[in-house]
């Protein structure tokens, strides 16, 4: 008896370990790992993120995924009206498509930059037009960009006709969708809603581009009669344009 407890206190902890180590290992084979990983799971869950989690994930990126796919529905859609647009004007060279890169809110209605330059065959004094008619003309170039100054800036004067009538007049910006024509008559025949393109005899564009329509007249004013014009062409919200040589 003396000598068995001997022999125990001396083996018996590696008899309990390795018989632990045996019953675990006929356990594993029993349930193929599933004992395992059901220990694995329970002390990694405090880690993973919840269904609740996951679901949030899941439908954030649904929701980009889907934003994604209206801005680039967007963006077809108004190339395909530049096309269209491009294809009714009757120029006789063919239009450089050019997408607006650059844009200033301290300069938002004077000027725009374009991401074409004379590497694309853009040059100074070339015209720049949009869905709805005339949006201004290059002022500078570089290799790659391109500068427009806007119809719409203060300092932008423009030929302009009554396309209606042929009175004409020029036409110089207000830094909104809005500018000033005034007529080189002293009466001229025109209404509100007539439509006003670029004159016959402007130094700076072709004839007959649309530019916009009258909203106001002021007959009355001196030394010139005046009228207000709604431009047409969605200047503040332009992405892409048409170039042109004069």
């Amino acid at each position: 008896m003396f000598t068995l407890r001997r022999w125990w206190d001396r083996h018996g902890i590696q008899v309990v370990i390795t018989g632990v180590a045996l019953g675990g290992a006929w356990l594993l084979q029993q349930t193929q790992g599933a004992a395992l990983l059901e220990i694995y799971q329970l002390l990694s869950r405090p880690f993973q993120p919840s269904q609740t989690q996951i679901e949030k994930l899941t439908n954030a990126r649904v929701l980009e995924l889907q934003e994604r796919l209206v801005e680039l529905e967007n963006q077809n859609q108004k190339l395909k009206g530049l096309l269209d647009y491009s294809g009714k004007e009757k120029q006789k060279s063919k239009p450089i498509f050019a997408p607006i890169i650059g844009r200033s809110a301290d300069h938002w209605w004077q000027q725009v930059t374009l991401g074409r330059g004379t590497n694309h065959g853009i040059k100074e004094g070339y015209i720049v037009t949009a869905p709805g008619g005339l949006v201004g003309r290059i002022d500078s170039v570089t290799l790659n960009t391109s500068r427009v100054l806007l119809l719409s800036d203060t300092t932008s004067q423009t030929g302009v006709v009554i396309s209606r009538t042929r009175f004409m007049g020029f036409m110089r910006g207000q830094g909104s969708n809005r500018a000033i024509m005034q007529f080189f008559d002293k009466v001229p025949d025109v209404r509100k809603g007539d439509p006003v393109s670029t004159s016959p005899v402007s130094e700076l564009f072709s004839p007959g581009i649309p530019v916009g329509k009258i909203v106001s007249l002021n007959l009355d004013k001196s030394p010139a009669p005046e009228a207000i014009v709604e431009l047409t062409a969605p200047i503040s919200s332009l992405e892409w344009v048409s170039v042109y040589p004069k």
